[in-house]
């Protein structure tokens, strides 16, 4: 519905007074297309996940090679809020929801990538050559949503299975759309990690290409473009943020921990920038 920007939830949009005939008649030309998609394996989908022993450092995360923790083979960089925050309220980065390693916990941190469409292109073609340009678009949605629903999918299987911190999780469906879980999946390009250049990360440790084909392009999008990756924090209380403006100072030390000019960090951060 949002691809064709039709305001609305499902399933009370199929109802509404507006948009409710052509959000079902797009809903029914989905679920047939769906049914395709399945019945004829029109493309497949691929996946890696990883759990590692893990520890921060500042605004940073260090991910170790093994359980004796003394060797980091990974350091992911994360962002501070720099708005003035009401009182009780603090400044949050993605780091603070691992614990410090001079805390003497033995933390972790999971990464995922995540990728549907694999080998839809001459489906894709097919159609872009007959000028069914309405399907064309209807594919590559439905790549989009079932790229998203197996992120949404591997996730609840580290939490119940993998990593296991709530293995008795029992949620119904709509809870999982409204994220009652424990835990958050950020990714970059998230409000709270804007910073694209910490995809490479992701590939380097998980070795994505070799394990599922997905690649990044000179500006780290995905490819097969239907697709998810990101990093899993396990802290009771992790949650989603917006990071907001950050201010020159931040930046600086940014740059200077990822070994990047800051040029370079401001042409990446562009958005975020409050100067």
């Amino acid at each position: 519905f949002v691809t064709w920007e039709l305001a609305g939830r499902f399933p009370r949009i199929l109802d509404d007074a507006v948009v409710g005939a052509e959000a079902t008649r797009l809903y029914e030309d989905a679920q047939a297309m769906l049914e395709r998609v399945i019945g004829e394996q029109w493309f497949s989908a691929r996946a890696v996940i990883g759990l590692f022993p893990a520890n921060s450092s500042g605004d940073d995360i260090l991910v170790f090679e093994d359980e004796q923790r003394e060797t980091a083979v990974i350091t992911f960089h994360t962002l501070r809020q720099q708005a003035q925050r009401p009182e009780g309220q603090a400044n949050l980065a993605l780091a603070d929801f691992i614990a410090p390693r001079d805390s003497g916990v033995k933390d972790y941190l999971g990464a995922f990538a995540v990728a549907a469409g694999f080998g839809m292109e001459d489906r894709l073609r097919a159609f872009e050559q007959s000028h069914d340009d309405y399907s064309a678009i209807m594919l590559k949605a439905l790549a989009d949503r079932l790229a998203e629903a197996l992120a949404e999918h591997l996730h609840q299987r580290v939490r119940r299975e993998y990593w296991g911190y709530a293995a008795d999780e029992a949620l119904a469906n709509e809870d999982l759309i409204t994220e009652q879980y424990r835990g958050i999946r950020p990714a970059p390009g998230y409000p709270a990690c804007p910073d694209h250049t910490e995809k490479p990360l992701i590939w380097e440790l998980l070795k994505v290409r070799e394990n599922t084909g997905i690649t990044l392009t000179d500006s780290h999008a995905m490819l097969p473009a239907a697709a998810v990756s990101g990093l899993y924090f396990a802290h009771p209380r992790a949650r989603y943020f917006g990071l907001g403006k950050i201010n020159r100072d931040q930046l600086e030390d940014y740059a200077r921990r990822k070994g990047m000019s800051v040029a370079e960090m401001e042409k990446w951060l562009g958005p975020s920038l409050g100067y």
